[in-house]
């Protein structure tokens, strides 16, 4: 067992190597503080055929245990993983494949346990550090360390591996990861940062991340597997020749559908060539590395784009709103052959996500959820449950809008919006972006500016390369380099950046991000010509709202004994209600009358005698010293028997009987609190007949 100690910001990480889980390629315990995670890396034993992407498999799960919580919900036990697990495996994911030798086609499976959870140190960064540990000691083809680190800005100062309770309070949470040489992944948002800041932050996370890996790079296993590339020397040139001299013909279709369809016949008139169908499978294979290569080359050399555009051209951009009636809002963004409908639908606070992981059960009142279905590519494939793409898409276009949300007391309802990609070639989360920006403010949602975003990619051979505005998918399947950033016309509100090489340097970020910045402009101004701002009014079927404020004593005689006296006003209304701290109670209905007649009810319920107020009520019961009226839903008082009348009263059961109906006057409070009444004072004002005193009535 081997123990290292990594000084990071001003907390230390300890990491044991292969001191548990010893049947795994390679094992790594990380701790941080109490925070501990178990990271494994396992390999295959054979190679995965038919495939032509690497094959490696990334689990991150939150055992609810390492909280000392038991799971909510029916079930005691952990189910599918959660939308959070899906986010960190996947950024475990982009932290490590660049590094993985290009024609490795094993199997490998990373698996990050979280066994022990504070509320002050993030597991994420801890296992992907923890992934790139386990796969060096390991025999896995893995063999330049990868490390990780959070930055984030709080009150003007950058702040190296911080602590969960200072999230709230920064405008910027960037999670990098790189090698020594290179940087890797980008996942993050901030609060409408400058690009300068942004850039000041990925320095400071790449200058900690080498401190870091200068104390694990002695730790690799010098018994890696060999992985060699073994082709036929004449088929390849075969091939290259061939590519070179039709390739060239893919610039006569700019449009995806025909420009595929030219591809596979070029590749079916090259392997028509050969009978036998195990040396096709063979040359198939040799055919597409060399495609890949070519493709690239074509681009850089002939400094053209595929689809024609120069490479700083954003597709042409349109934008509708309004589409969909009786959503509550919605908006159509096309960008080229990408398309993104989105739809806004408001709800009340019952209405939002209830998430229930390590730490206190929290809720959500803004989300985004992003369906990729198979026909927007012209594929065919079964609808299942949103797969991990799916989801990061969705929380990246979630994070990047989340910035202009307004906060609950200004906008209180719960907003979700659906993003349905109806046509794919390229960002289309960064479509999710602008047609959901388009959207919000189609709804009336009170957001002050647009959010818009873009892709931008790169395609590097050596020292010579070019940086791509607005990719579509052939530049992203075949460039070595996908960095999404949106944000305001004002700064950075999501980003997210995975590539399949590890040579990106500040350099290149720093072109890429100030050319993304020119595009972002370029877009949003379209959006802006299609709606500045907000509508003013919400959508007819969109709930209306009355907020009102009780004395938060009250708030038991509102709801009553089993809910009995909120249900009831509920029923009879058809309203919504929540209750909230400090009693207030928002009335949610799409009858704006409805909400009014709510109100009413529970005022009646909550209000409060007034001294020197007059109220009919009723006897509801009798004392040899006088009577008790109920004079509000609410609240009883007493009568003495010497306010009774203006005259002596020998019984109380000859001026009232229970039941009787009787005015009165509140005159004050005894001791303990209780309402002190009088029939006589009441009396006594109706003879003055002083018209200007307005009587409240009661029940």
């Amino acid at each position: 067992m081997k123990q290292i100690v990594i000084p990071t910001g001003n907390k230390t990480i300890e990491i044991e190597i292969n001191s548990v889980a010893k049947q795994s390629s390679g094992s790594a315990l990380v701790k941080c503080g109490e925070t501990i995670v178990l990271v494994t890396a396992v390999q295959s034993e054979e190679e995965k055929e038919n495939v032509d992407f690497f094959p490696l498999i990334c689990d991150y799960r939150e055992q609810t245990s390492a909280a000392g919580k038991f799971p909510g919900g029916f079930f005691k036990r952990e189910g599918k993983p959660s939308e959070r697990e899906v986010i960190v495996s996947r950024l475990i994911d982009r932290s490590i494949r660049p590094v993985f030798p290009s024609n490795f086609q094993k199997e490998v499976q990373v698996i990050s346990f979280v066994l022990s959870a504070d509320t002050e140190n993030e597991p994420d960064v801890l296992s992907a550090i923890g992934a790139s540990v386990s796969l060096l000691v390991s025999k896995i083809p893995f063999s330049i360390p990868v490390g990780c680190v959070r930055v984030i800005k709080k009150n003007s100062e950058f702040i190296v591996n911080p602590s969960i309770s200072d999230f709230a309070e920064s405008n910027l949470n960037l999670v990098i990861s790189a090698t020594k040489d290179a940087i890797l992944m980008l996942e993050g948002m901030g609060n409408e940062i400058s690009e300068k800041d942004f850039l000041n932050a990925i320095e400071i996370g790449w200058n900690e991340i080498r401190k870091m890996i200068e104390r694990i790079e002695d730790i690799v296993n010098p018994d890696k597997e060999k992985c060699e590339i073994v082709a036929n020397e004449e088929i390849y040139n075969q091939i290259v020749e061939y590519l070179k001299l039709n390739l060239q013909n893919a610039y006569n279709y700019p449009e995806k559908q025909k420009r595929k369809e030219f591809y596979k016949q070029l590749k079916d008139s090259f392997l028509s060539k050969f009978e036998e169908e195990e040396k096709k499978k063979e040359i198939e294979k040799i055919y597409d590395i060399v495609f890949e290569k070519e493709i690239r080359n074509l681009i850089l050399n002939s400094q053209k784009r595929l689809d024609g555009r120069t490479f700083k051209e954003i597709r042409p951009v349109e934008c509708k709103i309004g589409l969909l009636p009786r959503t509550h809002g919605s908006a159509l963004f096309t960008r080229g052959q990408t398309q993104c409908l989105a739809s806004v639908t408001l709800g009340t606070s019952m209405d939002q996500q209830i998430i229930d992981g390590l730490y206190e059960e929290t809720t959500k009142r803004f989300m985004v959820h992003y369906n990729f279905p198979p026909f927007s590519v012209g594929e065919v494939s079964p609808l299942r449950a949103p797969t991990r793409r799916e989801i990061g898409h969705g929380y990246l276009a979630e994070r990047s809008l989340l910035p202009l949300i307004p906060e609950e007391k200004i906008f209180p309802y719960t907003i979700r919006i659906v993003a349905n990609i109806l046509e794919s070639n390229g960002s289309s989360s960064m479509a999710t972006v602008c047609a959901g920006s388009l959207s919000l403010m189609d709804a009336g949602v009170p957001i002050l500016k647009h959010v818009g975003g873009v892709s931008v990619g790169l395609i590097k051979e050596g020292e010579k390369y070019v940086i791509l505005t607005d990719i579509a998918g052939e530049e992203d399947h075949y460039g070595d380099m996908d960095l999404k950033i949106a944000g305001t016309k004002d700064g950075i509100t999501g980003f997210q950046m995975d590539v399949k090489i590890t040579e990106i340097n500040l350099d290149i970020l720093e072109k890429a991000i100030f050319q993304s910045k020119e595009a972002r402009s370029e877009i949003l101004e379209k959006m802006y010509g299609t709606i500045s701002s907000p509508k003013s009014n919400l959508s007819p079927y969109a709930p209306k709202f009355i907020t009102i404020k009780i004395n938060p004593e009250k708030v038991g005689l509102v709801i009553g004994t089993g809910g009995k006296t909120i249900k009831k006003i509920i029923e009879d209304t058809g309203v919504k209600i929540d209750i909230l701290e400090e009693g207030e109670i928002r009335i949610y209905s799409n009858d704006l009358e409805a909400c009014k007649k709510a109100a009413s009810e529970i005022n009646k319920i909550a209000e409060e005698p007034e001294i020197g107020q007059i109220y009919e009520g009723v006897v509801t019961k009798i004392f040899p010293f006088g009577a008790v009226v109920r004079f509000l839903p609410s609240q009883e008082g007493l009568i003495h028997i010497s306010e009774l009348a203006p005259y002596r009263v020998k019984r109380v059961e000859d001026i009232v009987k229970i039941g009787s109906p009787v005015k009165v006057k509140v005159i004050g409070f005894d001791e303990q609190g209780r309402i002190l009444l009088s029939r006589k004072q009441a009396l006594e004002f109706e003879k003055g007949n002083n018209k200007n005193e307005q009587t409240k009535k009661g029940g």
